[in-house]
């Protein structure tokens, strides 16, 4: 029995040496300066990756490939002891990776890359798009993230206060940037140069941290120019709070709805030191720009060789002549300084596979849209076939046109460009898998939205329209604001759409439009009257669109041949009699916030005011909805000379809704020709 309890002695004696030594050895590892560098691949690497990053077959790292809404991860699979263990301060440390951003839709990306250090390998709940991989929206900007990233982000994302759609960023535990600047570098006389970080090329960036000087530096260069003496980016910060003792290194990155593959080719990081530099001839090669050209006489020329001259000749004639008849397009010299959002009608003919019935979308007052997938990309679009027949003021609308194509907002439909053939106009969009609004609303819909659905899609719209108001760098009048025009994508998020009559204009000045345009129902009398478009009437519209969809009505709807009821009218009567929640739709059944409901119904009546001053802006909207300031007493607003007064009531005294409806049914739901209108100079 003794001989037992002294061999389980020896035993216990000699494991507890054993994890001492484990102890000593993992200490010691930790401890000391840590350095690696990745310069001919990232095969024998070991790095840790989740998400969709991946490992190329000749050493690339591939975050992110072809794939909407995804993020990926990729870190150094060891913990790194950031910290001095004698004060307790984050020691100096340097970085250095080659990256490229790749995209298939040109001037557009999907969200860019961050260098991130952080406690753990993986960044759990996490989201794509605007938040990099990084965070998500209830964490967003916590102290107790503990994350220290260097952003190099390609989209601008207002609700983080980017500075544009290129640029580098520090992050301190939040996407708001402490530090930011455009993307660029300093030539050797101290001149600034752009850089697009979408560009597809390789350029390599330094990160630094002095631990002592407590600096941060970002260095930002093409592959093939040395690294310069000043930084893009200096900040100053003590990162000692932010970083624990162990903390990871690696890289976040995130896609949208635009296919974007982010590649790192080499990485290089020093504890306390200087990161080892590349070799660049040794660096992976990215996959080739476009496809490799073939040789056209070894397609064409050694079969057209043995067949007759004079037959080909004539077959070849015969076949050109058809073949440019059937994709000629109208394409001025003025076009070409907005390359890339001139789509090519033969590409969106086969995207559309010959704009098939099968695959037609819808058919609206000004067109008929298509679901397309465009050949080599395969991205989704939808198509819009407007008809032009005038040629007066197209400089002007195209211009227009791509310009709408920088919006950028979450909740607007992205415009991506334009062709013009013949006698018609084709409009490109993202293409919105849920399809319109007013799918979900009329008609005995499928599938019928609850109240916290149509809340959120209201207030998602009312942004957008926020935004085009008075957060872009001009002022953008949608002009067509309605259900139908309003889309949903995956997630049931209400996007804004269809841009074609839509008309900007500088801050401050006033719109010169003249032209009437529109849908019936939605017209703001003082549009009716002058033609003249502002934000006033857009919110007019905004106000039959909300009405629209808690009432799940149309503006103006025929009962029969001599009843017509007007939306506003009846939703005003229900409001009269104190018994405004009776306007609802039925289909909203009992789960609904009577709070919310009474809220948007009274602010449709607001923002249908027959004067123009009365209406509240996108800005009040907003913050209505979001319950950041009261709304009036409706009963005791009434329109003085100053504008909005407290008075008795005369609110609703002159409603603008007298609009033909018993003896002219066409009125319902059509819009106003847009031919002319379009062409115009508007």
């Amino acid at each position: 029995m003794n001989r037992i309890k002294k061999h389980y002695s020896i035993i216990i004696i000699m494991s507890l040496k054993l994890v001492l030594v484990l102890y000593f050895l993992v200490t010691v590892v930790a401890s000391k300066d840590v350095s690696f560098i990745y310069n001919n691949g990232f095969q024998s690497s070991h790095l840790y990756l989740d998400g969709i990053a991946e490992l190329t077959s000749n050493g690339l790292l591939r975050l992110t490939n072809d794939t909407n809404q995804e993020k990926a991860h990729a870190f150094y699979p060891n913990p790194i002891l950031f910290k001095n263990t004698s004060n307790g301060s984050v020691s100096s440390f340097s970085t250095t990776f080659v990256f490229a951003i790749r995209h298939e839709i040109p001037v557009i990306s999907g969200h860019g890359i961050v260098f991130v250090v952080s406690p753990t390998k993986g960044l759990p709940n996490s989201l794509p798009s605007q938040y990099l991989g990084l965070f998500n929206k209830s964490n967003n900007g916590n102290s107790s993230n503990h994350v220290f990233g260097v952003e190099l982000d390609t989209i601008q994302s207002s609700e983080f206060n980017d500075i544009n759609g290129n640029h580098v960023g520090i992050d301190i535990n939040d996407l708001k940037s402490a530090n930011s600047t455009p993307a660029g570098y300093y030539d050797s006389n101290g001149q600034k140069k752009n850089l697009t970080l979408i560009s597809g090329y390789p350029m390599q960036v330094w990160i630094e941290y002095d631990g002592e000087k407590k600096k941060i530096d970002v260095t930002l260069v093409p592959i093939n120019v040395v690294k310069p003496k000043q930084p893009l980016l200096s900040f100053v910060k003590d990162l000692s709070p932010i970083l624990h003792n162990s903390m990871y290194v690696g890289f976040s990155s995130a896609t949208g709805s635009v296919h974007t593959s982010h590649y790192i080719l080499g990485w290089s990081f020093r504890l306390n030191g200087q990161a080892q530099n590349f070799v660049i001839s040794e660096l992976p090669k990215l996959p080739r720009l476009g496809k490799k050209k073939e040789s056209k006489f070894l397609t064409f020329g050694l079969p057209l060789i043995l067949l007759s001259l004079v037959f080909m000749s004539i077959l070849g004639a015969i076949y050109f002549i058809k073949r440019r008849k059937k994709f000629a397009e109208l394409l001025e010299d003025w076009e070409d300084e907005y390359g890339p959002h001139r789509f090519k009608f033969k590409d969106l003919y086969f995207a559309t596979k010959g704009f098939r019935e099968k695959e037609l979308l819808g058919v609206g007052g000004f067109g008929r849209v298509y679901k397309g997938v465009m050949p080599g990309s395969k991205l989704e679009v939808a198509v819009k076939r407007v008809s032009h027949e005038s040629r007066q003021g197209m400089r002007e609308f195209v211009s227009e046109i791509v310009s709408i194509g920088r919006l950028c907002h979450r909740n607007l439909v992205p415009l991506l460009g334009y062709c013009r053939r013949k006698g018609e106009l084709l409009l490109v969009y993202d293409y919105m898998p849920n399809g319109s609004l007013d799918n979900y609303l009329y008609n005995q819909p499928k599938m019928s939205l609850n109240w916290s659905q149509r809340f959120r899609i209201i207030k998602g719209v009312a942004t957008g329209l926020f935004y085009l108001h008075e957060e872009w760098e001009q002022v953008v009048i949608h002009r067509d604001i309605k259900a139908s025009n309003v889309l949903l994508d995956g997630e049931l998020n209400g996007r804004l759409g269809d841009f074609g009559l839509a008309r900007l204009y500088d801050h401050g000045v006033d719109p010169q439009t003249t032209h009437l345009v529109g849908t019936i129902g939605y017209l703001a009398p003082e549009h009716t009257r002058t033609g003249k478009a502002t934000k006033f009437s857009d919110v007019f519209a905004f106000g039959a669109f909300l009405l629209e969809v808690v009432c799940g009505r149309r503006p103006i709807n025929h009962v029969n041949e001599s009843e017509t009821i007007i939306l506003v009218d009846y939703v005003f009567d229900c409001w009269k009699r104190g018994e405004i929640l009776e306007a609802k739709d039925i289909n909203l059944g009992t789960d609904y916030s009577s709070e919310e409901v009474e809220l948007v119904l009274k602010l449709g009546l607001m923002c249908s005011h027959s004067e123009p001053l009365a209406r509240p802006s996108m800005r009040q909207v907003v913050q209505y909805l979001e319950m950041d300031i009261p709304l009036p007493d409706l009963s005791l607003l009434s329109l003085s000379s100053s504008g909005l007064a407290f008075g008795h009531n005369e609110f609703f005294e002159d409603f603008p809704m007298s609009y033909p409806s018993s003896t002219d049914k066409t009125f319902t739901q059509t819009s106003v020709s847009v031919t002319d209108s379009l062409l115009s100079s508007g």
